[in-house]
């Protein structure tokens, strides 16, 4: 459900409510971050992974990242691992790693990364699924969950 147990995530470049990396923005070129991932639970059959900007100004805030399906056994993203066989297509349209891009002069913005530990291997889906489905259907297998949340102002 929405509410569950929480395990630690972390980066060599993301420090939790700090200012995102200058890499880790469009701008610079999009360059996602390492992510490492330990204390979930034992019984974790796989990953998924998000970039969630809630403070873009649309209804739906912005994707900017979405993996599906990562394996137990990975704990650790190296930077620019912006490609994989499972990764959707984010609100710029690309499946991959898309950096942050607020609007000039906006409030600066949060760049939710989360790890969600999953009691399945598979959620089932395609690379055409978006997102926000992947997310709805992952929330009645996920046990933990991961995050780390940065900020970012044009």
């Amino acid at each position: 459900g929405l509410e569950a147990p929480t395990f630690t995530l972390s980066s060599s470049v993301l420090t939790d409510g700090a200012p995102m990396p200058e890499s880790a923005t469009a701008e610079a070129g999009s360059l996602s971050p390492d992510l490492t991932w330990h204390g979930f639970p034992e019984d974790t059959a796989s990953f998924m992974l998000t970039c969630f900007d809630p403070d873009a100004p649309t209804p739906s805030g912005w994707w900017h990242w979405a993996i599906l399906d990562i394996p137990s056994s990975m704990t650790h993203l190296e930077a620019g691992a912006g490609a994989s066989d499972l990764m959707l297509r984010g609100d710029a349209g690309e499946a991959s790693y898309f950096g942050a891009a607020p609007p000039t002069g906006d409030r600066p913005h949060r760049y939710v990364f989360t790890v969600h530990a999953l009691d399945t291997d598979s959620l089932g889906l395609d690379d055409d699924a978006t997102p926000a489905m992947a997310s709805f259907a992952a929330l009645e297998h996920t046990i933990a969950r991961a995050s780390l949340t940065v900020t970012h102002q044009a």
